[in-house]
């Protein structure tokens, strides 16, 4: 993946319902009360609407207009449609952060995608581990012990405090992050 300047990019990946949404609104608490700048892109396997009927920018974007830019004083979203109804990679998404003003870049989904991810594992949901069949995986967080991860660093996926330290000195450790 060839971005537009080294920000750094870690995955989460998992099988649904193992709690990656749930232990990156945590790490994202701890990174951003140690003053750094996350950003995060979620891959969504289905259509998904951020704006409503009744809306100005709804009916804008109903009415035909292909990006909607929404702004004020607290935030801004643009929405665009993709006219195409092609999935769009993960480095397009990440190119359409301002990774200037970005330390890191959070990455839900996208598991086939070749990034350094982190692999999220709950035995108890029956279903096979992912580092196997991905060379990105360069840990496992898991809510029970793991046989046979090789070298793999294997986390405690109920302490987020742990994991993102690990994120930390992996990532950003030449960053401040105090």
């Amino acid at each position: 993946m060839s971005m537009q300047q080294d920000t750094p990019v870690v995955g989460f990946a998992a099988f649904s319902g193992t709690g990656k949404t749930t232990l990156l609104t945590k790490i994202l608490s701890i990174f951003s009360e140690r003053g750094l700048r996350v950003g995060v892109v979620k891959h969504a396997h289905h259509t998904f609407e951020i704006d409503y009927p009744g809306k100005d920018s709804y009916e804008l974007r109903k009415a035909g207009a292909n990006q909607v830019l929404i702004g004020s004083k607290k935030r801004w979203a643009l929405i665009t449609e993709n006219t195409d109804h092609i999935d769009k990679s993960l480095e397009y998404h990440i190119n359409n952060l301002d990774l200037e003003a970005l330390d890191l870049v959070l990455v839900e989904g996208f598991k086939p995608e070749h990034i350094p991810k982190i692999e999220l594992h709950r035995p108890s949901l029956g279903k096979e581990l992912l580092f196997q069949d991905d060379e990105s995986i360069f840990a496992i967080a898991s809510d029970e012990k793991i046989e046979n991860t090789g070298a793999l660093p294997c986390l405690d996926l109920n302490k987020p405090d742990e994991i993102a330290e690990f994120v930390i000195d992996r990532f950003l450790s030449s960053k401040q992050t105090d």
